[in-house]
């Protein structure tokens, strides 16, 4: 499963990424607002951090996922209790869908 992960804390980027690879997923994290996020792909899972991120910034990400089939996940917190409970909640659903992986 692929996970995006926008806002949350910039020094925690390590440990957000290291949590998504115990749960076989590949993670993107994007703290802070870049040009452009057109490099977000096609996430299975795209985790908003909104109370550490812009209005603006989740705009563009939900824009550039717009049309595809991303279950969008929002969160007020960014620690990582918060994204661990996100991940075994969409880790789980993955696995009634795709128990193959």
């Amino acid at each position: 499963m692929s996970v995006v992960i926008i806002g949350g804390n910039e020094c925690m980027v390590r440990q957000y990424k290291n949590l998504c690879r115990e749960y076989r997923c590949d993670a993107k994290v994007y703290p802070k607002q870049k040009s452009s996020l057109k490099g977000i792909g096609n996430p299975d899972l795209l985790v908003l951090f909104t109370g550490t991120v812009s209005h603006k910034m989740v705009r563009n990400a939900l824009s550039e996922t717009k049309g595809q089939d991303v279950k969008v996940v929002r969160s007020h917190t960014s620690s990582i209790s918060a994204l661990k409970n996100i991940l075994e909640e969409n880790a789980k659903q993955e696995e009634m869908v795709c128990p193959m992986k």
